[in-house]
């Protein structure tokens, strides 16, 4: 999703680029260049932001699955050292705690991937834009 964003602004922009005159005079302003490079940058870098918080909120919610699912052990534990201090509830708490976990990450994920959203207003608003050379 976070690539589409960056196509979606790319698309807009090429649009508005305009060709030379046919006297050769240059109808793209600097006005419009500066404006395109910081809807880009815009987009490009809340993109990367997002990317990264969602890649960090990924990797804890696979090691928090992975401690849920192993209940707190370790693998050279073996099972006469566990103290079953969990055998109340058994797989049925586990499953509740593994879907707390899930609903909080993907809330997580969720709010990280509104940061490329409003990167992307942004940009379409930079983009928006024009000073036409007369």
């Amino acid at each position: 999703v976070l690539g589409i964003y960056g196509l979606i602004v790319s698309v807009i922009i090429t649009q508005s680029i305009s060709a030379p005159s046919g006297e050769g005079y240059n109808t793209y302003s600097v006005y419009n260049g500066y404006t395109h490079l910081a809807a880009g940058l815009c987009c490009g870098l809340s993109c990367l932001a997002a990317g990264g918080t969602i890649g960090v909120i990924g990797d804890a919610g696979v090691r928090g699955f992975g401690l849920k699912a192993e209940r707190g052990r370790k693998w050279f534990w073996d099972e006469s050292a566990d103290e079953g201090g969990d055998s109340e509830f058994g797989a049925a708490g586990a499953a509740e705690a593994a879907n707390k976990l899930y609903v909080g990450m993907l809330i997580m994920l969720i709010f990280s991937e509104a940061l490329a959203l409003y990167g992307l207003i942004v940009a379409l608003i930079l983009s928006q834009h024009n000073y036409t050379c007369n």
